[in-house]
């Protein structure tokens, strides 16, 4: 496929997905657990979902919300907002209400795609929503033919929301150009054919998503949408990506490096992996049956900047590199006035080309600030985006990610913004002061540290406390795994904090009773058992709180599956982080248990 996208070829991917529909109209295009569309299907009800969306006012540029878990419904509602002449607005089910409020209403979303039970929090809220099970997908007359909406090249395909460093979400708005750049150099570069089979495995409201599900519907490739419970399981995952003889996939930084340990058959049909959203640290073993390509880009960039393969062996000592640019995007290392530095010399990571997107939704000061004039580019209207991440020109021309030179961090794949984390702690009563930081966690990379001061005239809130009001309103992923209680915060002579003078947390600081407290029944010590070792703990109280010990979704999800293994029932997610203490799990286990036990029964007496 040509890289040109300005002549007269569709430069939208949602033109792309209608001629594939065309030309194989019943080769499976999307397939989840509980359901499998073919090609004439989801462009028939995408587009029959885009005339309603037009009919309610939907057109170019106009932000659409998509509240839905990973599905092949997600993937109708994007493409039929897209058909409409929409943006789609990525939410995550699984994110509290309060934030996806706070998203919508930021980016003055007035129309909002959802099921019957993945957005409650949307009444009052949203003018109109569409439950898109409730269409019924029964196709107009007239369905095979688009709503004509007018969308170009330069209008928006998508907005998502990443951590902000305000204190509140900032929206990242991305067109269709930018789009279909990535698009057609994942097409080129990996030699996608309809005879491949792609994978929707990163989270709904993670830019790695929208990679994951348009390079391969436009080349008439079936996406398969993983289990939720196989995500966060290494060798479940390893497993589903054999049976369903998956050919190139994306996993985030963690889990590939957990991929890359565990024995694969010969025969297994995987040719790619592709990873990114972290630092990787380690090279591929020899023998493994695919390659593994690195990947690096903000979403200011379109989700991938740079790529490269990671062979076996190392080099030199050095961790993998990012790779080098993609088609038709630049990268240059500068110093501080927008000077490119010696090869060698760290630098700070500037990129510009087609995949810079148009900017931060409703904040032109942030855009001002972090999209600047392009001095290598003779188009004075060229634009380069400012990523703030520290980086090297090795010998050869790949880079070299060094770190950051502000604050942000990368947590399991998810860029976050630690003074939002910081903003939404000092909010809860009875803090008087906080402050979050990030810090060097060993083997499992960087966690959230929270600090914080009591308000002296107020009742003080405890550790566990303050885990559950910071849940309520941010994602898992950005609620620290420590909380510390200070009387003071250390300041420098300025008046700063002084980050450096913060107190290391002990083991389990602030989070567990200040006596242990031993199982007291069979499935308390087993649980206890389970849950000890995961953590690289000797022991665990039975009213220590999961989070507060340096669990997190992905080790939640872990624990789960040994659960389920050892006692034969399906703890949720929601039920853990409802009630995350060794009693708290094994009261649910014991509830589960007998609720079996009484259904056999039951259908026993029947």
């Amino acid at each position: 496929m040509p890289s040109d996208i300005s002549g007269s070829r569709p430069t939208c991917v949602f033109q792309l997905v209608q001629m594939e529909a065309g030309h194989r109209p019943n080769a499976v295009a999307l397939a989840d657990a509980d359901c499998v569309l073919t090609f004439r299907q989801l462009n028939d009800r995408s587009t029959h979902l885009a005339r309603r969306l037009r009919a309610s006012g939907v057109g170019p540029d106009v932000p659409v919300g998509l509240c839905l878990p990973s599905s092949a419904a997600m993937a109708v509602g994007a493409l039929g907002i897209m058909k409409a002449g929409g943006a789609y607005l990525p939410l995550d089910p699984a994110q509290p209400g309060e934030r996806l409020t706070d998203i919508v209403r930021d980016a003055g979303v007035s129309v909002l795609i959802t099921d019957d039970h993945s957005a409650p929090w949307a009444a009052g809220v949203i003018d109109s929503i569409v439950e898109i099970e409730s269409e019924g997908f029964i196709p107009e007359p007239q369905a095979a033919e688009r709503p004509e909406s007018g969308v170009t090249a330069d209008n928006l395909a998508y907005v998502i929301y990443t951590s902000g460093s305000t204190g509140r979400p900032k929206g990242v708005e991305v067109t269709h150009r930018n789009l279909l750049n990535l698009v057609d150099w994942h097409r080129r570069t990996f030699e996608v054919t309809p005879e491949d089979r792609g994978t929707q495995i990163a989270g709904v409201g993670f830019d790695a998503a929208v990679w994951e599900i348009w390079p391969y519907l436009t080349a008439g490739a079936p996406v398969q949408f993983c289990p939720a419970g196989v995500r966060a399981d290494p060798e479940a995952l390893r497993d589903w990506l054999v049976e369903q003889a998956i050919t190139v996939t994306f996993v985030p930084t963690v889990m590939a490096e957990r991929l890359m340990e565990l024995p694969w058959p010969d025969e297994t049909p995987l040719r790619i992996m592709l990873t990114g959203g972290d630092a990787l640290h380690r090279y591929p073993p020899a023998g493994l049956p695919f390659q593994l390509i690195n990947n690096y880009g903000p979403t200011e960039n379109t989700v991938v900047a740079t790529s490269g393969l990671v062979c076996p062996g190392g080099h030199g000592g050095e961790p993998p590199s990012i790779g080098r640019s993609i088609s038709n995007v630049e990268v240059h290392v500068v110093d501080v006035n927008l000077h490119e530095v010696p090869d060698g010399t760290p630098g700070e990571l500037c990129i510009g080309g087609v995949s810079v997107a148009r900017g931060y939704r409703h904040d032109p000061v942030m855009t001002a600030e972090r999209f600047v004039a392009n001095p290598f580019a003779t188009d004075p209207s060229a634009r380069l985006y400012r990523t703030g991440d520290l980086v090297r020109r090795m010998p050869g021309g790949d880079i070299a990610f060094l770190g950051r030179l502000d604050y942000q961090v990368k947590i399991r794949g998810y860029r976050i913004e630690p003074a939002e984390v910081t903003h939404a702690l000092k909010r809860q009563r009875g803090v008087r002061d906080g402050v979050v930081v990030a810090l060097d966690d060993g083997a499992e990379g960087k966690r959230l540290v929270a600090y914080w001061v009591p308000a002296g005239n107020e009742t003080a809130p405890s550790a566990e406390d303050l885990v559950q009001l910071l849940r309520a309103q941010l994602p898992d992923y950005m609620v620290p795994s420590a909380i510390v209680r200070l009387t003071e915060l250390p300041l420098t002579p300025n008046g700063k904090i002084d980050r450096g003078a913060l107190p290391p947390p002990e083991e389990a600081s602030a989070a567990t009773p200040d006596d242990f407290v031993e199982p007291r029944t069979p499935v308390e010590r087993d649980v206890a058992g389970i849950l000890a070792p995961l953590l690289g703990l000797e022991r665990v109280s039975v009213e220590a709180n999961f989070f507060l010990l340096g669990g997190h979704s992905l080790l939640g999800t872990q624990l789960i599956a040994r659960l389920r293994d050892h006692f034969d029932v399906d703890l949720s997610l929601k039920a853990l982080f409802e009630a995350p203490t060794v009693a708290a799990i094994a009261t649910e286990v014991e509830r589960l248990i007998l609720e079996k036990l009484d259904a056999v029964e039951a259908e026993t007496v029947r």
